[in-house]
């Protein structure tokens, strides 16, 4: 795995079981027997090459979720998702590892890697919001 790990954290107007809804919502190449995706498929645009792994998913609901990569273009990804009360909002926490498998100069990794884990946690407090108006 990789010696690379982080963490990002953001309040969302939600609660722990709407973040959960969210997170698990997605079509699974395989599923288990209470209905929640067990292997997914992800595909990401690198522009020169479309990285392609599927992930297995573990949950514990409403609380998050791990993941680890089964198969794929990259050496491995782990990695979870925490849902804390926190005042009425919930923290999501997202912690996650790649290595991607090939070098890349650390300042460069760190500062891509930081920025789509932020993207990426604060694309899903988007998601959480809009469909706790709803």
């Amino acid at each position: 795995m990789s010696d690379y790990s982080q963490s990002y954290a953001t309040l969302v107007a939600g609660s722990p079981a709407d973040c959960f809804a969210v997170l698990s919502d997605f079509e699974a190449l395989e599923r288990y027997p209470d209905g929640l995706g067990r292997r997914v498929a992800f595909a990401l645009d690198m522009k020169l090459k479309t990285v392609r792994y599927v992930l297995e998913y573990s949950y514990d609901p409403p609380h998050g979720a791990r993941w680890r990569m089964v198969e794929g273009d990259v050496r491995d990804v782990q990695g979870s998702y925490t849902f804390t009360p926190a005042g009425g909002r919930t923290k999501a926490t997202c912690t996650q590892a790649v290595d991607i498998g090939f070098w890349i100069p650390g300042f460069l990794r760190s500062t891509f890697e930081k920025k789509a884990l932020q993207d990426s946690v604060e694309e899903f407090r988007k998601a959480v919001e809009s469909r706790a108006r709803v």
